[in-house]
């Protein structure tokens, strides 16, 4: 599985729709609106990368109002319920 965070900026007027759009893309798992260095990320999660390409190139840049997107691929995945296994192994 891919993991992919997606920073969008967007026109001003468009945010709260592109929100809602890009929640019905097929590949896109979550959709936040942010403050800071983007005005939206959508996290991307497929099977391939080429499934990857295919969802931010083809169907996130087809939607109005997006002026620009930087794609985060991710390595690997750590939760606090993961780091507390991890340490909790043997204990007893």
């Amino acid at each position: 599985m891919v993991h992919a965070f997606v920073l969008i900026d967007a026109v001003p007027a468009r945010v709260a729709p592109l929100a809602a759009e890009l929640a019905d893309v097929e590949g896109v798992a979550e959709v936040y609106s942010v403050a800071g260095h983007a005005d939206i990320v959508a996290v991307v999660r497929v099977r391939r990368h080429d499934e990857l390409a295919d969802v931010v190139t083809r169907r996130i840049h087809s939607l109005d109002g997006i002026t620009n997107t930087r794609t985060l691929i991710a390595f690997q995945s750590f939760s606090r319920h993961d780091l507390e296994a991890m340490w909790d192994l043997g204990a007893e």
